[in-house]
């Protein structure tokens, strides 16, 4: 993958870089994001991870690949906020403590260089016990979840904040099963708050990255309408007809697939 040199006029903040990606290369690239799309908006999320991944594939370069992924989570994102709101999926109360701490958090996440080889697999790990535990619940699932409390809220949303910008994604790997493990939201409602949360934190993260020269792939309006479509599908499914331990098992691969990245890049 050739990408372009970035301009010397540093008050441009994106252009789309010129590459040599074939025809095929693109197509199979455009399932991937649907793909993607599909799975992680079934489950309340938009697919960062994902996309990244499949773009690493085909050697996209890291400063490519991270705001590409960031717009087509932010696509992805609003279309499944909507749905889940409108299925009566959404909680204001349950979202905004994280949202206060998560933001500004965010961004100091993406300024830190930590060592890779640290943080990466121990957050992998994390997110595989984490699936193990969706996907077989040793108990069952609150019927009545309790409030958030106010500051403990605020807490974690600074850690997922703090994580969401080290890793590039919009942080509701982690929030997901924060919320059901604390009894603090019903399977569903995971999908929706991490929905809206994730729409703010890449919105952030995004506004942040372009305040210097972005590059996006000459296919990215290809690949927004593929996410789109996969975003519209899977978030139809997820709000609506997933049963709550098959929706539960969704969002367990969604972990694995997310933790298998970060342990194996």
């Amino acid at each position: 993958m050739k990408i372009a040199s970035h301009s010397d006029d540093a008050t441009l903040c994106a252009t789309f870089a010129t590459d040599d990606m074939t025809t095929l290369d693109v197509s199979i690239l455009t399932a991937l994001i649907f793909a993607a799309a599909l799975l992680y908006s079934s489950v309340g999320h938009a697919g960062a991870s994902g996309y990244i991944a499949a773009m690493a594939l085909f050697g996209l370069a890291p400063d490519v690949m991270k705001p590409t992924a960031l717009f087509l989570n932010i696509l992805v994102a609003s279309v499944t906020s909507v749905r889940f709101y409108r299925a009566g999926h959404f909680s204001w109360p349950m979202l905004w403590p994280f949202v206060i701490g998560s933001i500004p958090a965010s961004f100091a996440g993406g300024a830190l260089q930590l060592p890779a080889n640290i943080y990466k697999p121990l957050v992998g790990v994390v997110l595989l016990i984490g699936a193990v535990r969706l996907a077989w619940p040793s108990e069952p699932v609150a019927t009545e979840p309790k409030p958030v409390p106010i500051v403990p809220g605020i807490m974690w949303g600074v850690g997922i904040g703090l994580l969401s910008g080290l890793t590039g994604t919009g942080g509701g790997i982690f929030l997901s099963p924060l919320l059901l493990f604390a009894g603090w939201a019903q399977t569903r409602q995971t999908g929706g708050v991490s929905a809206v949360f994730i729409l703010v934190n890449s919105i952030a993260g995004l506004a942040g990255r372009l305040t210097t020269m972005v590059n996006l792939p000459a296919a990215l309006p290809i690949w927004a309408i593929a996410a789109l479509a996969g975003g519209l599908l899977g978030a139809g499914l997820g709000s609506r007809r997933l049963p709550p331990m098959r929706f539960r098992q969704l969002l367990a691969l969604v972990l694995v697939i997310a933790g298998c990245k970060l342990i194996l890049t």
